[in-house]
């Protein structure tokens, strides 16, 4: 499975995640899913959230007011949500899905994890072995990651290209 991220979605994430640094950003993701990828056209973040350290959650009710407004997009589709891990004192957040955050994953979805950290030196944005895609701005150090239900052999990651960072 791959994902493409759009020059839009790249930037929402960025923003998303560092406006609230140091609590989680929760979103969706809207896009479309052909055969075997996702690709995100839109990232927008909930305002309503409520944000901690370790954890995020947003008002279902508040949901249903933005649901008529996403029906009009015939093309784009929520395709699945991201979120924050965020360095706490000396402990990085980590691209890594929680117990939590695998209960809350649905089938035919996607879900980004944005690890946030203080930066401690420049690093170019490119895409990494594993699957992800990392890099710094200014005081930050991003690390995204991309996960998915593989059917009977549970969550699985994948590969995020990205077109946008490398000349970011």
């Amino acid at each position: 499975m791959r994902v493409y991220l759009s020059e839009n979605a790249f930037i929402d994430l960025l923003l998303s995640s560092a406006e609230v640094y140091k609590r989680e950003s929760l979103g969706f993701l809207l896009g479309y899913k052909p055969e075997g990828r996702f690709i995100i056209e839109h990232a927008f973040s909930f305002q309503t959230a409520r944000r901690k350290h370790k954890g995020v959650t947003f008002q279902h009710k508040n949901h249903k007011k933005i649901e008529p407004i996403l029906e009009k997009f015939d093309r784009l589709q929520i395709i699945g949500d991201f979120h924050s891990h965020t360095q706490f004192g000396v402990t990085k957040g980590l691209p890594i899905p929680s117990d939590e955050d695998i209960k809350e994953m649905k089938d035919g979805q996607v879900y980004l994890i944005i690890a946030i950290n203080n930066n401690e030196k420049t690093l170019n944005w490119g895409e990494n072995r594993d699957g992800t895609i990392s890099g710094s701005v200014g005081n930050f150090f991003f690390k995204i990651a991309a996960y998915f239900l593989g059917g009977s052999s549970g969550i699985k990651r994948a590969r995020i290209h990205c077109p946008f960072p490398p000349g970011f």
